[in-house]
């Protein structure tokens, strides 16, 4: 059973920058596409990037795009989320998950999912 821990979340101020990471345990993520999402406060999780089994591949959403850099280390079996230009709107509860499909951000398709960490920005 593929499972993950997240970590590399806290408080930043706007314009800062932190690197997420996601280790797993369990099994090999070498077939699996492993995304990104994050759920603020009253608000519906969403997918923000992945990255294909291979790491050749990655999907960012609009709202990410340029400031986001997702890459993987399938040995270490671990994925990396670097967030740099951060915004007050980045303001979530931060997860990875996995989906042996393709890579793009549909949350409903990814079967295993870590229990997520904070990422605060603000003054």
């Amino acid at each position: 059973q593929l499972q993950f821990v997240e970590s590399g979340g806290g408080l930043v101020q706007p314009g800062g920058s932190l690197r997420l990471s996601c280790a797993a345990s369990g099994s090999t993520l070498d077939y699996y596409v492993i995304g990104w999402f994050r759920q603020a406060p009253g608000k519906e999780r969403e997918g923000i990037s992945c990255i294909s089994s291979s790491g050749g591949s990655t999907n960012y959403a609009e709202a990410v795009k340029g400031r986001f850099t997702i890459s993987r280390d399938n040995a270490k079996k671990t994925v990396h989320l670097q967030m740099n230009s951060l915004k007050p709107e980045d303001t979530a509860v931060y997860y990875c998950a996995a989906d042996r499909g393709a890579t793009i951000l549909d949350r409903l398709k990814y079967d295993y999912w870590g229990q997520g960490t904070q990422v605060t920005v603000s003054t």
